[in-house]
């Protein structure tokens, strides 16, 4: 793994707080700074996939092939609503 060194300035308290959330991970300042650029590298990447891939949907045979999904079939044991406790919202949550 090729290395280098990178000046960087942060504001005193995040930098105090990343001092914080490192120790109590118990990894160094530099690791956890390392894994919080690498996981917003990964979330932009990833919604630049996603924008590019969505701007190659075919909106129509989406929705024709989502209309016939699941024709004439009796739901499986388990998929129904709130069959699955975990995936059942919280009552409090608004939509």
């Amino acid at each position: 793994m090729r290395r280098s060194n990178v000046a960087l300035r942060l504001q005193t308290s995040l930098l105090e707080e990343a001092k914080r959330v490192a120790e109590t991970e118990g990894v160094a300042l530099n690791q956890l700074i390392n894994v919080a650029v690498a996981e917003k590298l990964s979330a932009l990447r990833t919604e630049a996939y996603f924008r590019e891939r969505s701007s190659r949907a075919n909106m129509s045979r989406t929705k024709r092939i989502l209309k016939r999904a699941g024709r004439g079939q009796s739901p499986v044991a388990g998929d129904e609503l709130g069959a699955n406790p975990a995936s059942t919202p919280p009552e409090n949550m608004t939509y």
